[in-house]
């Protein structure tokens, strides 16, 4: 078991959102990624923990996206996606959560993520959430660089493939958190 402080700890979920859930993931499926997040945001309100959902969104025609000045582009539909896909899915938002929008893989750039945080006197984050290298990567890299002790939950993590997964959770998360399974999460 991991035991956790839920006056000083945070739940934060990436992305696991309509447009991207649906995806072709690996080792496991947005399904189950949604699944093990709000098992974990079940748990962290029950104990009075604080939950963070975070979702991506660009505008029309993708004005806002990071320059594309590189060997492999992201490749974005013309005319923009949905109205659904940047929405989060069903049955995740609950009262008193916080919703941060980012335009960019990582949660704390450009966002008000760490002013709340602090505000909350929050010290600990638990991260779970698609993409494993991409989203949850990014933001694990930033909460370290802020300050913040990591808690990331293999098994609420998945990417598009198995071997960008593992790079992520067997070579990187080591070194900037605790890497748990989420049933092993305990707030006391």
């Amino acid at each position: 078991m991991f035991s956790l402080n839920p006056e000083t700890t945070a739940l934060v979920l990436i992305d696991l959102q309509n447009g991207i859930i649906n995806l072709p993931l690996e080792p496991y499926s947005g399904e189950k990624a949604l699944s093990v997040g709000k098992t974990l945001a079940k748990k962290f309100r029950k104990a009075g923990a604080s939950v963070f959902l975070v979702r991506v969104t660009f505008s029309e025609n993708f004005p806002d996206v990071p320059p594309r000045n590189v060997d492999q582009p992201a490749e974005y539909p013309e005319g923009g996606y949905s109205p659904e896909w940047d929405q989060l899915a069903d049955g995740l938002k609950q009262s008193g959560d916080m919703v941060i929008t980012k335009r960019q893989w990582g949660a704390f750039y450009g966002t008000e993520l760490d002013l709340q945080l602090r505000r909350r006197g929050i010290q600990t984050i638990v991260l779970s959430g698609i993409a494993t290298n991409f989203g949850v990567e990014s933001t694990a890299r930033q909460a370290w660089e802020h300050g913040y002790d990591l808690v990331i939950t293999e098994d609420g993590c998945t990417s598009f493939s198995q071997a960008l997964h593992d790079m992520a959770v067997q070579q990187i998360f080591p070194r900037l958190a605790h890497v748990v399974q989420s049933q092993n999460i305990v707030l006391k």
